[in-house]
């Protein structure tokens, strides 16, 4: 039973940096796709990065292009999300997840079938 635990949200003034990390526990991240996705109050849950397994690919919303990278530590089954010139609109709770089945496009929220509770990220203006 694969369990994602994320950390390192918190309250930022814009301009400022976070990192977001995903602890696994069970099965490897580099055995399948990873992502971030990111909900703010009352709104979808939207996409921010993804991974492939093994870490050969990345991809990314327009939205955090050059701003965020998204990276894999195999040795600690751990995912990071490198957050750089926040803004406010990036204010929202961040949730990684895994596509096990390794299906769909790596943007849907419906290709991925296990999720962390999620850590919060504010962004003062």
């Amino acid at each position: 039973q694969v369990q994602l635990v994320e950390s390192g949200g918190g309250l930022v003034q814009a301009g400022g940096s976070l990192r977001l990390s995903c602890a696994a526990s069970g099965r490897t991240l580099s055995s399948f796709p990873m992502g971030w996705f990111r909900q703010a109050p009352g709104k979808e849950r939207e996409f921010v990065a993804a991974q492939g397994w093994g870490s050969t690919y990345t991809t990314y919303a327009d939205s955090v292009k050059g701003r965020f990278t998204i990276s894999g530590d195999n040795a600690k089954n751990t995912l990071y999300l490198q957050m750089n010139s926040l803004k406010p609109e990036d204010t929202a709770v961040y949730y990684c997840a895994g596509n096990r089945l390794r299906k769909g496009l790596w943007s849907n929220v419906g290709s991925y079938d296990i999720w962390g509770l999620g850590t919060q990220v504010t962004v003062s203006s």
